[in-house]
């Protein structure tokens, strides 16, 4: 007889940490240079006037200013046109 119960194997067992994503900086809060507003998975929303985009879609402050967001008609390479929110700093 075993003096233990059987540790059976597990599937799926492994769990990644939330990526943190979302809006970091609202309408009308201030930023500084650099700052990040919204971190995102692909291009949700699109960066305006005063911000500029990284490598992960990650959209940062170019400039201090003001936070805005404005919905925006982007056109897509099908034709169809989508709407998206820009964010801009003034």
């Amino acid at each position: 007889m075993s003096k233990v119960a059987g540790g059976g194997s597990v599937k799926r067992q492994s769990d990644s940490p939330g990526q943190r994503l979302g809006v970091k900086r609202y309408a009308g809060q201030k930023v500084s240079a650099g700052e990040i507003i919204i971190r995102q998975v692909g291009a949700t929303k699109i960066a305006g006037p005063g911000t500029f985009v990284s490598r992960n879609f990650t959209i940062h402050a170019a400039k201090d200013g003001v936070v805005r967001f404005q919905k925006r008609k982007m056109t897509k390479f099908t034709g169809r046109t989508t709407s998206r929110v820009q964010v801009i700093v003034e």
